[in-house]
């Protein structure tokens, strides 16, 4: 298929696509430093800015790739739905579609705009779609379950004027377990940028990769060793467990801070996913019906859903189509260059946060936290007294 590639991004889904034997003839995207990317890897492919001038997608286009702006559907952003001023931009994408029914498109996001608005969110792009005669279907999918150490949980979504949806998204299905917390066996990943209102976590990986954080810096995890040190991962760390190959986005930093290349590996696209639905593209599997259940009418969306040409199902599936288990963090990090500690100024201010903090902690990780604190130099910030402990003490 020939792809246009639109929030392209650094190219997750086009890379991908790539290796699945497809083609890109287009890509857009607004960011000077997703555009420093693109043109390095992408060198001969034609290139757009903004998403809003373009006119019309060429006639050779088969395949419309969209992993659109997630900032007002992610749980942690402003929840304006797609009336957003980003996200609402997904509009552009219907508005060419109008002009084109291009025969196949590929849309991605954050599972948050299944329950976005009471669901209502999800059920407004569905509803796009059939209204210019697309049968679609879409699934969760984890990007743990395709050899990433990553637990990066997105929607994808096909919609088809020329296959069955189905047969791409909802055909593969092979559940693997993930591991239990075992604090001094295995590594934990965690944000050393939250503490306060959230926690991202993951057992033997880490977790989902992000583009800010709470507290107004670029976000690269941490992640607990079981011999108590914790140390960050570096952004060629994150470009693998993304997927792509160690400095794939070194080119940004000839338009931005280095800094700025993990908000670009944060927003991307598993490169590993995209491959695999490129695979079903050229190779549509078998969809069990017997999987098809309710569609409920209001509420949040289900996590799998598709739509015939006549009526939708909710689908009972889980989010691991191919179940690839990933390498151990452990071994992962044996590789490549050595990795930064968590400072001592960075130590303190996760555990200060999560003094003020009303979220619950796997037992003995705050502890683990506050021994890596002291052995960088650090000065443990005070624990809170219980109004009990106050009571007992009065």
């Amino acid at each position: 298929m020939r792809i246009a590639g639109l929030f392209a991004g650094i190219g997750g889904f086009e890379l991908g696509m790539h290796r699945a034997g497809h083609a890109t003839e287009l890509v857009c995207d607004i960011l000077p430093e997703s555009r420093a990317v693109l043109a390095a890897r992408f060198p001969a492919v034609a290139y757009r800015d903004d998403i809003a001038k373009l006119r019309s997608l060429p006639r050779s286009i088969d395949l419309l790739c969209a992993g659109f702006p997630c900032q007002d559907l992610s749980q942690a952003g402003r929840t304006a739905g797609l009336g957003g001023e980003r996200s609402g931009l997904i509009g552009e994408v219907f508005r060419l579609l109008s002009r084109r029914r291009v025969p196949t498109v590929v849309v991605e996001n954050v599972p948050f705009m299944l329950q976005l608005n009471g669901g209502n969110a999800m059920r407004a792009i569905v509803d796009e779609f059939e209204g210019r005669g697309y049968r679609w279907a879409y699934r969760v999918v984890d990007s743990w379950s395709f050899g990433l150490a990553q637990r990066r949980e997105r929607v994808f979504l096909v919609a088809s004027r020329a296959l069955d949806p189905c047969e791409v998204v909802l055909a593969d299905d092979k559940p693997i377990p993930r591991p239990a917390t075992n604090l001094g066996v295995v590594p934990h990943g965690f944000y050393w940028t939250e503490g306060l209102g959230g926690l991202g976590w993951a057992v033997d990986a880490v977790p989902t990769l992000k583009n800010g954080s709470t507290i107004g810096i670029a976000s690269p995890p941490a992640v607990l060793m079981p011999d108590g040190r914790v140390l960050k991962l570096g952004i060629r760390d994150g470009e693998r467990l993304q997927g792509f190959d160690t400095d794939w986005t070194l080119p940004a930093e000839d338009v931005a801070k280095p800094s700025a290349r993990w908000g670009l590996v944060g927003s991307a696209v598993s490169v590993p996913v995209a491959q695999w639905l490129g695979d079903r593209l050229n190779r549509p599997g078998a969809y069990a019906p017997v999987r098809d259940t309710l569609f409920p009418s209001s509420g949040m969306a289900p996590r799998a859903a598709r739509f015939d040409g006549r009526r939708r199902f909710a689908v009972s599936i889980g989010t691991d189509p191919i179940g690839l288990r990933p390498p151990s963090v452990a071994a992962f990090m044996r590789e490549g260059e050595q990795r930064e500690l968590l400072s001592a100024k960075a130590s303190v201010g996760f555990l200060a946060r999560t003094r003020r903090a009303k979220l619950r902690f796997a037992p003995g990780f705050i502890e683990a936290v506050e021994r890596h604190c002291v052995a960088m130099g650090g000065v443990v910030p005070a624990r809170p007294v219980s109004p009990q402990l106050e009571l007992i003490a009065a």
